[in-house]
């Protein structure tokens, strides 16, 4: 452990926790905690949006994956951007028009039922953990490699700081950290970004040149295949990247975070922009890990590649260039745990205990005080299952969440917009096939069981074939949505149909965050 690696690790946990403290004397009621009062602005919001898409996975997973797998790698960049075109188009001005602190607050918009709200809630929490797994396990191997402190440590080390943030903070905090590492990681992967292509002279062709003899795939490092043999497979994994982002349920709360629907479309627009750029510069990064540092030192470090960019940095800028790299991936950490955190948290104490168990009979201050508690109940769930997770790819974990939010939550949001006929019991059918196929396929899958010791959680053969369930579980989720509305007798809900269409256009009606 270097002294110049701690102190940067020390200035990050200190600017996050003086931003934590000014952010606590502003959170003074639930509106403040649950969407920072709707007072962002929409390049505010696009750069918090970044920050929490900005994550582990993208910096660390990417990089990495792009490193030792070439061609495959660069699926997640190119998915996850297109993304961005969903979220645009279909889903972010309806979900801030009709919602108000959650996802289900939106879909309860039309429907007036607990069950709805129950499950939507469920799916909130167990995308959210998925998600925050791949975050910690990136944290446990970051500061492992940085400080040269356990694991384990690393990742207790992480949840104690995430809660922190979460329930002094609130929103607040958490906007304004992911404001700040969405600065920094752009600005450091710029440098680093810059270094490796001056070592090609500027030149793209002499880049894509010699990465085809610098690692043991040879020419078929920037051909598609190296990962994903099974062509079904990787069409299941690009559907889980560009649906994911719509259903994310920690990105979604972001909207509410703005006044109004037109600042969360131009919100969009600015955070398009900045994660564009960044994805651009993860292929650089990747071309550069396998070229500079090298296939064997990258696997060493962490057989799935997520220490490649910290690597790149040492090689190519020495030590403070690796602690800088190191620090502003810490703080990106700090920043996407926090977000899934706080949405955890508002999804129990606002649809769990507030609205279903207290039926809507509690005050601010309480649901803040449910919030805050759950938010370590949450962070002590997600740390316990890192620990399992060690030694796997981060960016292909998320990949999972990303797969889980596309089947579970994305089809109930369309169908709640757009669909007239679509009721409460279509809703809750939709949101459960959605749910228990992508987990009970992800269980039963590679990711989880692998006959080769160590890249799995359990070691055996996979009863699934495919690592990605996304392109069965998405038409299931929509299928569940359909035959339970179909075969259900409830029709009350097409009568409030028209005045959900016309609220999710025209934002009538709502005029804050803290009044609709």
């Amino acid at each position: 452990m270097s002294i110049l690696s701690l102190t940067l690790f020390l200035g990050i946990i200190l600017l996050t926790l003086t931003i934590t403290y000014y952010s606590s004397k502003k959170t003074k009621n639930a509106s403040d905690f649950y969407t920072a009062g709707g007072g962002l602005t929409a390049w505010q919001n696009g750069l918090a949006v970044a920050g929490d898409f900005m994550s582990a996975a993208s910096f660390l997973g990417i990089t990495g994956a792009i490193a030792l797998i070439g061609f495959d790698g660069f699926y997640m960049s190119i998915g996850n951007l297109v993304a961005f075109l969903v979220l645009l188009y279909l889903v972010s001005e309806p979900l801030r028009n009709l919602g108000k602190f959650t996802l289900a607050d939106m879909i309860s918009a039309r429907f007036k039922s607990k069950k709805v709200r129950g499950i939507a809630a469920a799916n909130t929490l167990v995308i959210s953990i998925f998600y925050m797994i791949a975050q910690l396990v990136g944290a446990g191997g970051l500061i492992k490699l940085l400080l040269g402190i356990d694991y384990w440590l690393s990742v207790l080390l992480v949840g104690v700081l995430m809660t922190i943030y979460v329930i002094f903070g609130g929103m607040t905090a958490t906007s304004w950290v992911q404001i700040t590492k969405a600065v920094l990681l752009l600005g450091g992967s710029a440098v680093l970004t810059f270094i490796v292509f001056s070592r090609f002279n500027f030149n793209i062709s002499e880049m894509f040149h010699h990465v085809q003899t610098a690692t043991p795939l040879g020419k078929d490092f920037l051909d598609p295949g190296n990962k994903y043999t099974d062509g079904l497979d990787m069409i299941s994994f690009n559907m889980s990247l560009v649906l994911g982002a719509a259903g994310l349920p920690h990105l979604l709360v972001r909207f509410f975070t703005v006044k109004d629907a037109a600042t969360a479309r131009k919100s969009v627009v600015y955070s398009t922009w900045f994660i564009g750029v960044f994805f651009i510069m993860t292929i650089f990064l990747g071309f550069g890990a396998a070229s500079f540092v090298g296939f064997d030192r990258i696997v060493d470090a962490n057989p799935a590649g997520n220490m490649a960019a910290p690597l790149l940095a040492l090689t190519m800028g020495g030590e403070f260039l690796f602690a800088f790299v190191s620090a502003v991936a810490f703080a990106t950490i700090l920043a996407v745990v926090s977000g899934l955190v706080l949405t955890s948290a508002s999804a129990f104490a606002h649809d769990i205990y507030g609205e279903i168990i207290k039926d809507g009979n509690i005050t601010g201050k309480q649901q803040v005080l449910v919030a805050r508690l759950a938010s370590v109940g949450v962070a002590v769930i997600s740390i316990l299952l890192a620990l399992f997770a060690q030694s796997m790819n981060v960016a292909f974990l998320s990949v999972l969440a990303l797969g889980i939010a596309a089947s579970a939550n994305l089809p109930i949001i369309l169908c709640t917009i757009y669909w007239k006929r679509f009721n409460a019991t279509g809703a809750i059918t939709g949101m459960s096939f959605g749910l228990l196929s992508s987990i009970i396929l992800v269980m039963l899958s590679p990711n989880v069981w692998n006959p080769e010791p160590g890249m799995g959680i359990f070691t055996g053969d996979p009863l699934f074939a495919m690592s990605n369930p996304t392109i069965f579980t998405v038409p299931l989720g929509f299928i569940g949505a359909y035959l339970g509305t179909i075969l259900s007798k409830a029709k009350d809900e097409e009568n409030s149909f028209a005045e959900v269409l016309f609220k999710s256009n025209t934002g009538y009606g709502i005029s804050s965050a803290k009044d609709h």
